[in-house]
């Protein structure tokens, strides 16, 4: 998979790109974790999530946040880092115009990260989060939800435990037609130490099942 970069509000951005042979094939973008607590593309939740992308047949993107590895920049809180996954999809977009669909998926704060541009992005199909952190950051802009995804939640998980994400759906509206299917890993921590493979099985198969 070849390293890419491209340009993003606070200068270059680095990324790992995965095309597919289909020009039409789905595309993805995954987000990584939190910055400051050595979050990173390479995190292996993030890469599982891109590597089950890719092996479901779609072109893939991950990418640094602002100030991580290479990408230039500094830490924003979240706010510029929006900003950085809207570039990000662009980017993927631009290679990729006539995709049948439009994903976005993310781990942790990568997730939070994720659902904020997802309320922002219009074009957006489907979305996965994983470990979303319900309880450490405000998600009341998720609501009403306008796009049918997943979330993905390990029972054992010390950072983001699954009853606040629980509780979040529960105060979430949707709007007409929109599911939102709930995946819980029994007994998985937050990083599915040991689970690693059973992550990648639910996230193929909710992919497979939603993939045009």
């Amino acid at each position: 998979m070849p390293d890419i970069t491209f340009a993003g509000p606070e200068g270059r951005i680095e990324g790992k790109y995965f095309q597919a042979a289909d020009p039409t094939a789905p595309i993805a973008v995954v987000m990584h974790p939190h910055p400051q607590h050595g979050g990173t593309m390479n995190n292996k939740v993030t890469y599982r999530m891109f590597e089950s992308f890719a092996r479901c047949g779609f072109s893939v993107l991950r990418f640094n946040f602002r100030g991580v590895g290479n990408s230039e920049g500094f830490f924003d809180n979240g706010v510029g880092e929006i900003n950085d996954a809207s570039a990000a999809l662009d980017w993927l977009h631009a290679q990729h115009p006539h995709a049948k669909q439009i994903w976005v998926a993310g781990f942790s704060f990568g997730s939070w990260v994720m659902l904020q541009l997802l309320m922002r992005r219009p074009d957006i199909h489907r979305f996965i989060a994983v470990s979303t952190p319900a309880g450490n950051y405000d998600h009341s802009f998720f609501s009403p939800c306008p796009t049918s995804g997943m979330f993905l939640v390990g029972t054992g998980d010390e950072i983001t435990p699954y009853e606040d994400v629980e509780a979040m759906l529960k105060k979430t509206a949707r709007q007409k037609e929109i599911k939102l299917h709930y995946s819980k890993v029994e007994g998985s921590d937050h990083f599915y130490t040991n689970h690693q493979d059973e992550l990648s099985k639910r996230l193929c198969q909710y992919i497979i099942s939603n993939k045009e």
